[in-house]
């Protein structure tokens, strides 16, 4: 009771200025990290009409994936920064070591489109020699390179 003598009435509405302000926390923690969970090497991938590749291969596990800059460095998705270039040695332990665990991992090549050719070849190589039995390149489609473009354009 109050000092009056009459009984204080119970407000029934939900205070939503809290839950406001963690979402906006939560909101500007998904716009810093959504970022880095891309992988960073930056790579013009090479337009081509070629076929997708099957998404029953891509379902059980993450592929191995190689790139390779416009300045022919290596950089590969497993183990250590994925973002730091690595030599043709590092490539090789590296993909062997993912290739021994599972010798049937997709393994793909990323490679940019103004690449010399022997950079992209000894990086399949590398490949090869640690075990890989397949080896499929990432292209863009025509299509979505067009689109694309017209958007820089704008």
């Amino acid at each position: 009771m109050t000092a009056n003598g009459r009984k204080r009435r119970l407000i029934g509405e939900i205070n939503v200025v809290p839950y406001i302000d963690v979402m906006l926390v939560l909101l500007i923690i998904f716009m810093i990290t959504a970022p880095l969970l891309t992988q960073g090497v930056q790579v013009e991938l090479p337009d081509a009409d070629a076929r997708p590749i099957d998404p029953e291969l891509l379902r059980d596990r993450e592929p191995l994936v190689l790139s390779v800059d416009r300045d022919g460095r290596y950089y590969l998705n497993v183990g250590g920064n994925e973002d730091a270039a690595i030599d043709e040695a590092e490539v090789a332990r590296r993909a062997g070591a993912v290739l021994a665990r599972d010798p049937d991992v997709p393994v793909l090549v990323k490679a940019d489109e103004r690449v010399p050719y022997g950079s992209v070849v000894r990086g399949m190589v590398l490949l090869q020699q640690a075990g890989a039995r397949k080896i499929g390149f990432l292209t863009d489609p025509k299509a979505v390179r067009a689109l694309e473009e017209l958007e820089r354009r704008r």
